[in-house]
């Protein structure tokens, strides 16, 4: 049985890569028995997930939770939709850029505060081209053989 963490911390990194992150909110997420353990325990993936509005309400889609290892036999379907916590004022503007702009929002991370609760970091995105995809590439690239001059230069 893997520890449960203090502090989770579980990161979408192909979501930098594959959008262009305009604007950045944090809502919570409304759980279902034996979820929170789960997610505690590190065993939660937002890499394929997405958010979509039904009802005007938000809702991420494609999260996956694994079942609690020490729960009950009739656990939680791991990939079901989970309705996502914000102000009326925020849901509003979120719906009004996604029905117009043709945006994306996208969970950049999932993460546990102090009191144990479970927040998603979500980004209102804009997809990237393939252009500016190979900008990123070869930017990091740049970047890593930079540091490994400078590395070498003050050794």
């Amino acid at each position: 049985m893997p520890p449960i963490q203090k502090k989770v911390n579980i990161k979408n990194k192909k979501a930098r890569f594959e959008y262009e992150i305009l604007d950045r909110y944090t809502a919570g997420i409304v759980l279902r028995g034996t979820e929170i353990k789960a997610i505690r325990e590190g065993k939660a993936s937002i890499t394929e997930a997405f958010c979509e509005f039904k009802n005007s309400e938000l809702y991420v889609i494609n999260m996956t939770i694994q079942e609690y290892s020490h729960g009950y036999s009739f656990g939680h379907n791991p990939r079901q939709e989970r309705k996502l916590l914000l102000n009326k004022r925020e849901l509003k503007k979120l719906e009004k850029e996604v029905k117009n702009s043709g945006l994306t929002i996208i969970p950049l991370l999932l993460f546990t505060t102090e009191k144990g609760l479970a927040k998603l970091e979500i980004a209102l995105c804009r997809g990237k081209k393939m252009y500016d995809k190979r900008q990123t590439i070869k930017d990091r690239d740049n970047k890593r053989d930079l540091s490994r001059i400078k590395k070498a230069y003050n050794n």
